[in-house]
């Protein structure tokens, strides 16, 4: 029996521009980056609502023939699936800018593809706009942080995925090239003069990026956290951003980070990346022996006490860190406690105050 299918389709303006007169697509094109109906002068606005209705109403009466040859995306997904949707399990992901043009041709796709009974959503990617190539640059990079959330979850679950780049606008199609290598299990094209599917099967092909990271390990995790860091000086130019003299990571700083993170934690439990919090005396005694998974947990918890010493008022305390005082006095020095892992075998990191730094103390099962 065949996978479930995630299918990943960027989604752009082909189903308004294919058949359009050129006034239509002249106005399609003026306002590709336009990221609300409102923006539209009315005249030009009633043109394109009327075009839009019209490829609606002609979409939603459309076979799998007639879907194919209006919309790019479509295209795709229909000769992947052969023609035949039997797959009531197939998740397809439309990716659209942040336009309303691009918003409103995704949601014409996802019309016609719940017709099929297949289970759709539209994910209008924020900043996702050429106009600015900076909001652009931190658009990709938010799209590689989902990437990395979303995606390895559906192929743990049984799911085949596939990123269909039949469609979708140029820009946005090279960015999900380099992504597709790390996670699709497939990449499918229909080139312009073609009527046959293009499948490229996932390539072997691992980021040789550890290294990099290990040598900036503090700079990388503060980068992750969105603090200020001192030195980028060891940091290759294409792995960074610089928006309003704040540094941040570019979409290719994401993928490496994204893809050696958890490889690197898993080797030791690494100093914090603040002066903020020290490590006291008991502390590396208690988590010796823990197995990888475990250490990368530690480490993630760390990077998570790190934003919450180091936030104004200290506001940022995730539920996941549950940072509280202790009552009464049940285990000195510790008068604090944050969770690290919360299934059956529960632990909690315990520790003080020393002035303005904060000390940890121990590992161990929480108190009852």
């Amino acid at each position: 029996m065949p996978k479930p299918l995630y299918v990943l389709s960027p989604c752009g303006t082909s189903l308004l521009t294919n058949g359009a007169n050129d006034e239509q697509r002249k106005l399609v094109v003026k306002y590709a980056n336009t990221k609300s109906l409102e923006e539209i002068s009315e005249k030009d606005r009633k043109t394109l609502q009327d075009r839009t209705e019209i490829v609606g109403s002609n979409l939603e009466k459309a076979d799998n023939s007639s879907a194919a040859r209006m919309s790019a995306e479509l295209n795709g997904i229909i000769k992947l699936c052969e023609g035949s949707f039997n797959h009531r399990q197939d998740y397809h992901l439309l990716l659209c800018t942040d336009t309303w043009l691009g918003e409103t041709t995704a949601n014409l796709v996802e019309s016609w593809l719940k017709k099929q009974q297949l289970s759709v959503e539209v994910k209008r990617q924020s900043d996702l706009r050429t106009e600015d190539i900076n909001s652009f640059q931190l658009a990709l990079s938010d799209l590689v942080q989902w990437c990395e959330q979303i995606i390895p979850g559906y192929r743990r679950n049984g799911y085949h995925v596939v990123f269909n780049l039949t469609g979708g606008f140029k820009s946005v199609q090279g960015f999900l090239q380099t992504l597709a290598t790390f996670y699709a299990d497939e990449t499918i094209y229909i080139f312009e003069t073609a009527t046959d599917l293009l499948r490229i099967p996932r390539l072997p092909v691992e980021m040789a990026a550890e290294s990099t990271v290990e040598k900036n390990l503090e700079t990388f995790r503060r980068l992750s956290l969105y603090l200020s860091i001192s030195n980028i000086a060891d940091v290759p130019e294409t792995l960074l951003i610089k928006v309003d003299e704040k540094v941040g990571f570019s979409p290719w700083g994401e993928l490496v980070w994204a893809e050696s993170k958890k490889k690197v934690y898993c080797k030791q439990l690494y100093s914090p990346p603040t002066d903020k919090l020290k490590y006291g005396s008991s502390f590396e005694k208690s988590i010796k022996g823990l197995p990888p998974d475990r250490l990368v947990q530690v480490n993630e918890k760390i990077d998570q006490l790190t934003k919450y010493l180091e936030t104004n008022n200290n506001q940022y305390n995730l539920s996941s860190l549950d940072f509280k005082e202790l009552k009464g006095n049940p285990c000195p020095p510790s008068t604090h406690e944050i969770d690290a892992w919360s299934d059956q075998d529960a632990k909690r990191i315990f520790g003080h105050y020393a002035g303005d730094k904060f000390i940890l103390d121990k590992l161990d099962k929480g108190l009852h």
